[in-house]
């Protein structure tokens, strides 16, 4: 018999571009760059969906949004966290919890807290209070110090509903 729960784990990375905004759990957030990607490059719902994937063994986002497939353009992060939750809630499993920490130096992220956490619960049709979001710099250290770009990682906790 399969385990009632699960633990996942995603990570995600995106380097800047030219823009003025960057979108982070479905929210846009003003800075003096964008992120470069295939979709609209949102670091934390891209790592929210490898550590739901990753949690029943369903393979990677790249491999269920590849960005070879020009469908996937642009793509807002919001539809394919919706569809990778589904998948989840298809095999009978829920989300416990949503562990979640973003890594750049800016933009400053704690006004934007409750609305990102907000944003993940109302895709996930879950209470905010599973969903934490935490954010750090890393000392100037790394290409996130150096301001190149921005990480996010993710651990989720499901599990299957009775």
């Amino acid at each position: 018999m399969a385990a009632q729960i699960r633990i996942g784990q995603g990570l995600d990375v995106h380097a800047f571009e030219e823009g003025n905004f960057v979108t982070l759990a479905g929210v846009q957030i003003p800075h003096t760059h964008g992120l470069k990607a295939h979709s609209d490059g949102d670091v934390v719902l891209h790592a929210l969906c490898d550590a739901l994937l990753g949690a029943l063994a369903l393979g990677d986002i790249g491999q269920h949004f590849p960005d070879t497939d020009p469908n996937f353009k642009d793509a807002d992060s919001k539809v394919l966290l919706k569809h990778v939750y589904q998948l989840i809630l298809d095999r009978g499993y829920l989300l416990n919890n949503a562990d979640i920490t973003v890594a750049c130096e800016r933009p400053k992220l704690a006004k934007h807290n409750l609305e990102m956490r907000q944003s993940i619960a109302d895709v996930l049709n879950v209470d905010v209070t599973q969903v934490s979001i935490k954010a750090t710099t890393t000392e100037q250290l790394g290409f996130t110090g150096r301001q190149e770009g921005i990480l996010a990682m993710a651990t989720v906790l499901i599990s299957h509903a009775k």
